[in-house]
């Protein structure tokens, strides 16, 4: 039997509120969430573990690829056969094998402290920043859609696309010096834009979910720019059998930001760029801010007088601008001796895991860009120099996304406190009886 508000004496009942990461319950009479809203009450879960549980996530993978580093290291195993009889062997060989594996990462990634000079010693850290800056783009791109409750899986292909756009200008129109970089970027970043506003149209105007029709833009992608490497005419270098374009002409090629001897370019200070104005985006302006309601909740923004459809399009289309970014920064910064179709190198998909390491804000993904540039461009040192399989460093950054998609679980380790939870009162002492 319902009981109306008159029945209780005019007094509304509310609805009980939940804690920590307990599922609210749901009154009856109301109708459950569709998968939009779990997906999106999921995200926000995710992505509002704050920067203890990001930390947290980043020391336990950390920890758990010592355990991989030591299991399968042959001086471990060797000890570990007469471990009883000589213990301090074993734990020995655990320490040398961890200590100088991710000694040999930070002399890959930060400092060559064996270096003869400083010019040599930072060259490692200028390869990570060279490694971060598509991530850069990439990840602010993913990150905004996150902000506004969008999944955008899509970073592969937004990057294919604006690869081709700006590949084909960059060698196939002839300009002068800068108007031919100018106009290079714009076609990558539209190409991007547009790819992902497809995903978002869809979304718009037949709600279909932007996880499965990114997914499947893709493959289009792929296909398609596999087609037009391997055609001559469109992309195929002219009297190549292979399919990779022809190079870059010179009038594109972004230069390197200090000197020949470090890879780092022009790219990195556009990255930087972008991370400044999707800051100003978010935080200072009407649009940003229509995104973030949209994001919190579709339905009290669309009562608000935000058009939600609409903000949906927007939101794909900048965040495709960005990932365009990183795409352009590949094909004129780094591969400029033409590309093939594995151009994105991964860097679509690892921009989720920096987003969400980010916690999807402007300077939590750079943070986050630049320590995974750090792991790709160490990993390899650690690999030559400690026989350390360079898979560990993939499976550290797998278990980074692992531990940040269950912040419960990194609450739990490190005893921090729940969201959402009441301090714990102290129990205050009785006062001792004075004796008489």
């Amino acid at each position: 039997m319902s009981v109306d508000d008159s029945q209780l004496g005019g007094t509304s009942v509310a609805a009980p509120q939940h804690v920590g990461d307990e599922p609210p319950v749901r009154p009856a009479g109301t109708k459950a969430p569709d998968d939009g809203d779990r997906w999106r009450e999921a995200l926000r879960r995710v992505t509002s573990g704050g920067w203890a549980v990001s930390l947290g996530a980043v020391v336990l993978a950390v920890l758990a690829g010592s355990v991989m580093i030591a299991v399968t290291d042959k001086g471990v195993q060797d000890a570990s056969g007469y471990f009883f009889s000589r213990p301090q062997d074993t734990f020995s060989a655990i320490g040398s094998a961890v200590g100088g594996a991710y000694a040999a990462l930070f002399r890959g990634a930060v400092w060559d402290f064996r270096a003869d000079d400083f010019a040599g010693g930072i060259k490692p850290f200028m390869s990570s920043l060279n490694f971060a800056t598509p991530l850069i783009g990439a990840g602010l791109g993913v990150a905004l859609a996150f902000r506004a409750g969008l999944f955008n899986i899509g970073g592969r292909g937004q990057m294919l696309v604006a690869a081709a756009a700006a590949g084909w200008v960059g060698f196939g129109v002839d300009l002068p010096i800068v108007l031919h970089l100018v106009v290079a970027m714009t076609a990558g970043i539209a190409a991007g834009a547009i790819w992902s506003g497809i995903a978002g149209l869809l979304k718009a105007a037949t709600g279909a979910h932007e996880v499965i029709t990114t997914i499947m833009l893709n493959y289009v992608a792929f296909y398609l720019i596999s087609y037009m490497l391997a055609t001559p005419g469109l992309l195929q270098a002219p009297g190549s059998s292979n399919p990779k374009t022809p190079p870059m002409a010179d009038t594109v090629i972004m230069p390197r930001l200090l000197g020949a001897q470090y890879k780092l370019n022009l790219g990195f200070v556009f990255a930087l760029v972008a991370v400044v104005l999707v800051w100003w985006l978010l935080n200072r302006s009407r649009l940003g801010f229509a995104f973030r309601a949209v994001g919190e909740n579709p339905d009290a923004a669309r009562v608000a007088g935000i058009d939600v459809r609409r903000t949906t399009v927007s939101v794909m289309l900048v965040a495709g601008g960005l990932i365009g970014l990183a795409g352009t920064t590949q094909v004129l910064g780094t591969v400029t001796t033409g590309f093939s179709s594995d151009i994105d190198a991964g860097i679509g998909f690892d921009a989720i895991t920096v987003a969400l390491l980010g916690r999807s804000t402007p300077f939590g993904v750079l943070a986050a860009a630049i320590l995974f540039g750090a792991f790709k461009a160490g990993g390899s040192v650690m690999q030559a120099s400690e026989n350390v399989p360079i898979e560990i460093v993939l499976v550290i950054q797998s278990l980074i996304v692992l531990f940040i998609a269950a912040p419960p679980l990194v609450r739990a380790v490190f005893h921090l406190p729940q969201p959402g939870a009441r301090p714990k009162k102290r129990a205050r002492r009785q006062p001792k009886e004075v004796a008489a």
